[in-house]
């Protein structure tokens, strides 16, 4: 007899049995779309259970961006929130649409590298290592321990007063 060749997707045409490649895409990307809102709805939720005053708080996901939304209490909470987003995994870039109820200076940020100790981060923008609890209690409640950071995390390193 021999080979024959037949239309891949006609069968769940005629048929009525499996789907074919483009209601397997639409799928795929309504289930996409569902596992970014559930996302973003736990990230609100850590948000709010670390205590972090946002109003109108929002954050939306979109493949591996996300944005947020709402009012902050305050720069440091501002800056906190883009952490906790930041920070998580998936997430590549934040677009910060907050606006600051009580404006403060803004920090800088330092990205983690191997090696990397709060002492040494504090050396480095403060000249001091002793001044590390500034910098684990601005990254406070993201942080639980001084020696527990990770490298790639982003931290928080406010001006000292």
């Amino acid at each position: 007899m021999g080979l024959f060749s037949f239309i891949k997707n006609a069968g769940a045409k005629v048929f009525g049995i499996g789907k074919t490649d483009a209601e397997e895409a639409a799928e795929a990307a309504a289930a996409e779309l569902k596992m970014e809102a559930l996302a973003a709805r736990k990230l609100e939720e850590t948000i709010r259970d670390l205590d972090l005053q946002v109003e109108g708080l929002n954050v939306l996901i979109d493949d591996d961006a996300a944005t947020i939304s709402g009012m902050a209490y305050n720069q440091a909470t501002r800056e906190k929130v883009i952490l906790v987003v930041g920070n998580s995994d998936g997430i590549a870039t934040v677009d910060d649409q907050m606006t600051v109820e009580h404006v403060e200076p803004v920090a800088q940020f330092h990205t983690v590298v191997s090696g990397d100790t709060l002492g040494k981060i504090a050396k480095k923008f403060y000249g001091n290592a002793m001044k590390y609890p500034e910098i684990f209690e601005a990254n406070k409640p993201m942080l639980e321990h001084p020696d527990k950071i990770y490298p790639g995390q982003v931290l928080r390193i406010p001006a000292l007063d």
